[in-house]
């Protein structure tokens, strides 16, 4: 692959190295594990600092997609396994799009249905009132890896009538005005039951993670009460915490 930056553009070098980065990343040779050239090599082959080159390659990080360590070097994270990080979340699809993961999905259905008395008490609402359900089965083009229902508060104003192959959060901010703001989760660990283990092609009993994610919108009021069954060997969670 040519490494080439054009220190005459009015893009900030930074900003074209993580591009590059991205592109690179992509290449066969450096996939699964592949360890990249080391910064002094990659800078010297850009024409760029070290410290520019450092500050690319930290928002790679950040977004889970390299793994940097001291000593060792920089290496692309294996792609066999989906990495969600707890700060700065994003919409599924937004997440596969970031990583460059091509995504499909296999199932899509639309219903209203009455809540169980759990996602009733979340939204703060009564069981009698039904309730919009999205269901999602996605994953790589070779197969499913991740089993999604959604629930979402009728303040919302979906009408099931939208493109639900939309980035979901992109879709309510540009549609319906909502915000999806914070985002709080639980991760699980379950045996796949008869259902869940044909929706995601695996052994009943297998080892699968839950995912509950509750979603609030920028008044703190709730908007969305997700699920989603991840094939265990799928899925991987990043927790970053700074000590103040």
């Amino acid at each position: 692959m040519k490494f080439s930056i054009d220190h005459k553009s009015p893009v900030s070098l930074h900003i074209q190295a993580e591009e590059l980065l991205r592109k690179l990343i992509q290449d066969p040779q450096y996939q699964d594990g592949k360890m990249l050239p080391n910064e002094i090599e990659l800078s010297r082959r850009l024409c760029i600092s070290r410290t520019t080159l450092r500050q690319a390659l930290n928002k790679l990080v950040y977004e889970g997609l390299l793994i940097r360590k001291k000593g060792v070097g920089t290496k692309v994270v294996d792609a066999k396994s989906i990495s969600s990080k707890s700060k700065n979340w994003l919409s599924f699809s937004q997440e596969m799009a970031a990583r460059g993961i091509p995504l499909k999905s296999f199932e899509l259905h639309i219903s209203w249905v009455y809540p169980e008395e759990k996602i009733a008490n979340f939204f703060e609402i009564k069981t009698d009132k039904k309730i919009l359900k999205l269901v999602r089965l996605r994953g790589r083009p070779e197969g499913p890896f991740v089993y999604f229902e959604s629930y979402f508060h009728p303040r919302v104003g979906l009408t099931g009538d939208e493109d639900f192959k939309r980035p979901l959060y992109e879709m309510l901010e540009n549609d319906h005005s909502i915000v999806a703001y914070i985002s709080s989760e639980e991760i699980s660990a379950r045996l796949a039951d008869k259902f869940i283990a044909e929706k995601l092609e695996v052994e009943v009993g297998s080892a699968i993670l839950l995912r509950k994610r509750f979603v609030y919108d920028i008044a703190e009021r709730p908007i969305e009460y997700n699920l989603g069954y991840y094939k265990a060997d799928s899925f991987i969670y990043t927790v970053e915490s700074r000590r103040e």
